[in-house]
């Protein structure tokens, strides 16, 4: 029986999404980058851990990347995605911290993802467990409803009616 086969040109159009968590696989490609091109660097954090999370949102693994050398946003497809192989080029995507712009990037061993960088060079004040629990909060907060004002702006009478009594209304000064 014939096998179908895909064209070598084909072939490199499109590439299958991560069935599992990306995280640990981000955290090996970054610990080779570190050992072997950014360790000698003036801004490289040494006592800075490589951390990875990644949640799935949308169908899609989003994360956060810290390393000795930055804080960054990715995402990378998810189970049964199929992302076309992009050139260099910037995307916007709306998430429900509001909108960020992603630049292509790849990354040898695991292929492309989208990456926004948060903070390059990491503050070298930054210790690790602050780091670590930066990643988290960071995760968090990009899958987090941003608080609106109204357009109004604040309604300082509402705000008086809760809070004042009424010795205290506007303008009373305490003795």
């Amino acid at each position: 029986m014939a096998q179908p086969h895909l064209s070598e040109v084909d072939a490199v159009q499109e590439f299958i999404g991560f069935a599992t968590d990306p995280a640990p696989l981000l955290v090996a490609q970054y610990e080779r980058i570190a050992r072997e091109e950014m360790q000698a660097l003036p801004f490289y954090h040494a006592t800075m851990p490589i951390v990875a999370e990644c949640v799935l949102f949308e169908g899609q693994w989003l994360g956060c990347v810290l390393t000795p050398w930055m804080l960054s946003v990715v995402v990378l497809p998810g189970p049964d995605q199929l992302w076309p192989v992009r050139s260099s080029e910037r995307l916007a995507l709306q998430l429900p911290c509001g909108n960020m712009t992603f630049m292509v990037g790849a990354l040898p061993e695991m292929g492309q993802l989208l990456a926004c960088s948060l903070m390059s060079p990491i503050d070298p004040h930054l210790g690790a467990e602050q780091g670590r629990a930066l990643v988290s909060s960071t995760l968090r907060m990009l899958l987090s409803l941003p608080v609106q004002q109204g357009a109004s702006g604040v309604d300082l009478g509402r705000r008086r009616l809760f809070g004042a009594r009424p010795s205290q209304g506007p303008g009373a000064t305490e003795s």
